[in-house]
């Protein structure tokens, strides 16, 4: 089973049917697998990031816990529709969610992150096999039954939420955040940007620049973004990042495939900062290996402090 604890993490960012278990199923398509004996309750050990699959269906909205994320990347999924993942290190928020389930495409983006705790809903029992296999220390429902509960207001599937400290005990700090990326002041050049929107075929996200805020505003499929305290979604830096789509042999009941994001290789970019944007470069060796962004005079490129969101769209 997965489930063996990764020692501490190397530093480098600058700044069919499912098996049987007691986890709650996600949405028809996935189930969480039964825990080895004594691991329920366990937490991860030594430093870790924490990723946490998050539903992003419209009755999934308003989100838990996702402003204190240090990354949230936006990938498709099944129909057009997207899922966000969010990594935590230097903060640990008392509830996130709602949480589902995990896709191919998490298990190569997490690579490079030398196994973090994945939190997530369940899977397909063919997708299985590979979270076991995977660099990660997955932790669903079935393994960590007292990490997870079921809000009242909300029904299922977009209801189940993460205690994450019930996984760690604190926050890993940054150095886990094994991802490449480069912070600092802003390069020169750029294009004044109010506004850069990515569309998927059922998703849309929308990210406009606050001076006042000095933050780019989140809004999905034409509202504003807010968690459940009432606060705006915000980031410091955006990344739309375009790569290749290729179908798995994964889909859901009404015969949608699910799409393989390829997040190793290289591509285009663009990066939002400061009101500004940049077309930059992005290379990913290996899965085990960060992705770096260069200016096209091949600089690497450095992105505002804070928040920064990855979105996963087509080249």
């Amino acid at each position: 089973m997965t489930g063996l604890l990764a020692a501490a993490l190397a530093a480098s960012l600058a700044a069919g049917c499912t098996t049987s278990g007691d986890g709650p199923r996600d949405d028809g398509r996935g189930q969480s697998r039964t825990s080895a004996p004594g691991e329920s309750e366990t937490r991860a050990a030594g430093r870790a990031a924490l990723a946490v699959k998050i539903d992003n269906a419209r009755a999934a909205r308003p989100h838990t816990g996702l402003n204190e994320a240090d990354i949230v990347y936006v990938e498709q999924v099944e129909g057009g529709l997207s899922r966000l993942m969010a990594v935590y290190a230097q903060k640990l928020p008392k509830v996130v969610g709602p949480v589902r389930s995990a896709r191919e495409t998490d298990l190569q983006l997490l690579g490079q992150f030398n196994r973090p705790v994945l939190a997530f809903s369940g899977a397909q029992s063919k997708l299985l096999p590979l979270i076991d296999k995977a660099p990660v220390q997955a932790k669903p429902p079935g393994e960590a039954n007292k990490a997870y509960f079921r809000g009242k207001y909300r029904p299922r599937p977009h209801n189940l939420y993460l205690r994450p400290h019930r996984l760690m005990s604190s926050p890993p700090g940054t150095s886990v955040l094994t991802t490449g990326f480069r912070f600092g002041a802003a390069p020169k050049g750029g294009k004044v940007t109010a506004s850069q929107t990515v569309r998927y075929k059922a998703a849309r996200y929308t990210f406009t620049w606050s001076r006042s805020q000095d933050r780019w505003m989140v809004a999905m499929d034409g509202r504003a973004a807010s968690t459940t305290d009432g606060k705006r979604v915000t980031a410091g830096t955006v990344v739309v990042q375009y790569v290749k789509l290729r179908r798995t042999a994964f889909h859901d009941k009404l015969g949608h495939y699910t799409p393989f994001t390829e997040t190793v290789g290289s591509g285009k970019a663009r990066v939002l900062r400061d009101g500004r944007a940049y077309d930059v470069n992005w290379k990913r060796p290996k899965a085990s290996a960060g992705t770096t962004f260069t200016t096209k005079d091949g600089k690497p490129m450095k992105f505002q402090h804070g928040q920064v969101w990855v979105v996963f769209a087509k080249g």
